[in-house]
């Protein structure tokens, strides 16, 4: 396994660290992003944990390749908002070569151009407890009517759901399409298998950050690449 440190816009004012992670034997390609919101910590942390985790050699990548962004805007995390503009709302909804209207959204893009991840993972926080409120997307995994990631997303659902002991804190699945987004245009664009990880702000932080990284590991381990 091998790991390597770069830059996502480097020389810029948005200049942001991520990692890449290669196992010993070829595989798939899976993109994790956090932090395209500021101010959902624990999908941050989570994210950045496992990029250590890697480092550290504590996870190890059987096979395939792990591209980390931890913390994709950091000037909307140190205000701690969402982020003016919203970046998850400047990603191109077409296809082809289209480009995003946001430079660091476009720097985000092109570093997936460049991967070709087969899977890609945008860990979020939200609002309420969808066990409790159908409206609300807190404790969710979210694909696109029809995804290729659906049948994936249940069984981890599942696998998950098994470990939590209090039933309102249980994950669901969530099908829509949210153009602007950047799950939707490595869909369309990549042919991306995407997945929006959303856990509950009004959960205890620890554990918020426990159910991204048992999340992000599920789908690791369902492709064999973790050794």
């Amino acid at each position: 396994m091998f790991v390597q440190k770069h830059v996502l816009a480097a020389g810029s004012r948005m200049a942001t660290p991520y990692v890449v992670v290669s196992g010993q034997q070829p595989g798939p390609v899976f993109m994790i992003v956090s932090g395209i919101h500021g101010n959902e910590p624990a999908s941050i942390r989570a994210a950045q944990q496992l990029a250590a985790m890697f480092s550290r050699r504590e996870l190890l990548l059987f096979r395939g390749k792990v591209v980390i962004v931890p913390l994709v805007n950091k000037k909307a995390h140190r205000r701690k908002i969402r982020g003016r503009p919203d970046l998850n709302r400047t990603f191109p909804a077409g296809r082809g070569n289209a480009r995003a209207t946001h430079p660091l959204s476009e720097a985000l893009l092109q570093l997936a151009r460049s991967h070709r991840p087969e899977w890609y993972l945008d860990l979020h926080e939200a609002n309420g407890l969808s066990q409790k409120n159908p409206a609300r997307v807190g404790q969710t995994l979210i694909v696109s009517p029809g995804s290729r990631a659906t049948a994936t997303a249940k069984r981890i659902i599942k696998q998950v759901n098994r470990t939590i002991g209090t039933p309102a804190y249980a994950f669901n699945l969530r099908q829509r399409e949210r153009s602007g987004t950047s799950r939707m245009a490595m869909q369309r664009l990549l042919g991306a298998r995407a997945v929006t990880v959303e856990t509950c702000w009004s959960l205890d932080f620890r554990l918020r950050v426990d159910y991204q990284l048992q999340i992000v590991r599920a789908f690791l381990r369902s492709a064999g690449m973790l050794g």
